[in-house]
């Protein structure tokens, strides 16, 4: 009991009005909050380190970067909050967007970006091309250890960079894709939407021999050797099978490159609120499945 009063008494000495200040715990929060590594340190002894690997918590090695390319068309509403998003991840990295002859405000947006900060690079095409082809673009310009595929809405989550990565900086693989479908959260929307979407995953998986639940997902890592050396051709949404077929490919006198799917949340948009993909890109996906099967 006298233990108890004797803490409160402390407790009453630290916040009164004429000599506040804070206790050991504040200025060591304080003091960690600013320098990653250390928080990351902090939260490996607390919670120790496999529970911290669960999360997506460890180290990032030194020197590294990330690529994150941002194919980006008409989306003035919901640009800025996306790079903002971003640039919070608590990962090296550079922006690459590719601006695909948007017709809104989305140029003069991207313009602030890029002055704005300095990891920021912004490309514009000279026509409206596609999907595809904006990736295409962003590829050749990164200069990142690692690659990923960004959509410029709030549908996916960049915090979730950690986890999506963290299977290539372990070592275990060459590829990492995220899935809607295997444990996370997601928006309810168009029933007809999903299962189109799972068709053309089985399809591809047929063709490919891999066993994908998500393969028309926005999220792809690459380590960027993989995706500057790959001959793509898809303008459009097309690009999604395309991909998949190549990184599926035989490598004459290598072995095939290792696949890891990693569960990611999803918060999908209605055509009201831009939602671009429809019922011809799932056809020409369909093709593109057949097509790079057959031959690239």
């Amino acid at each position: 009991m006298t233990n108890a009063i004797a803490w409160e008494a402390r407790q009453v000495d630290r916040t009164d009005e004429n000599n506040e200040k804070p206790d050991d715990v504040t200025v060591l929060l304080n003091r960690v909050a600013t320098d990653p590594t250390q928080r990351i340190k902090l939260l490996h002894q607390l919670l120790g380190e496999s529970a911290c690997r669960q999360m997506g918590v460890y180290p990032i090695p030194p020197g590294f970067k990330l690529s994150v390319v941002i194919p980006v068309y008409n989306e003035e509403r919901w640009l800025a909050e996306l790079v903002r998003r971003v640039q919070a991840v608590q990962i090296p990295k550079e922006l690459i967007l590719i601006n695909d002859y948007s017709t809104d405000g989305t140029p003069a947006i991207l313009t602030q970006l890029e002055k704005t900060h300095d990891n920021i690079r912004v490309f514009h095409q000279p026509k409206n091309m596609g999907k595809g082809a904006a990736l295409r673009e962003g590829f050749k310009h990164c200069t990142g250890d690692l690659v990923v595929v960004q959509d410029a809405d709030w549908e996916y989550d960049p915090a979730e960079f950690p986890k999506l990565i963290q299977p290539i900086l372990d070592g275990r693989a060459d590829v990492v894709i995220g899935s809607r479908f295997i444990g996370e959260s997601h928006r309810v929307l168009y029933y007809w939407h999903s299962v189109a979407n799972k068709a053309l995953t089985t399809l591809s998986n047929w063709f490919t021999n891999l066993n994908l639940t998500d393969m028309e997902t926005c999220y792809k890592v690459f380590r960027r050797e993989i995706i500057q050396n790959m001959k793509l051709r898809s303008d459009r949404f097309g690009f999604e099978p395309e991909v998949t077929a190549k990184i599926a490919r035989k490598r004459p006198g290598q072995p095939r490159w290792r696949i890891y799917e990693v569960p990611i949340s999803y918060s999908g948009r209605t055509y009201e609120e831009g939602k671009k993909i429809g019922l011809k890109d799932a056809f020409q996906a369909l093709y593109c499945i057949v097509r790079y099967w057959i031959a690239d």
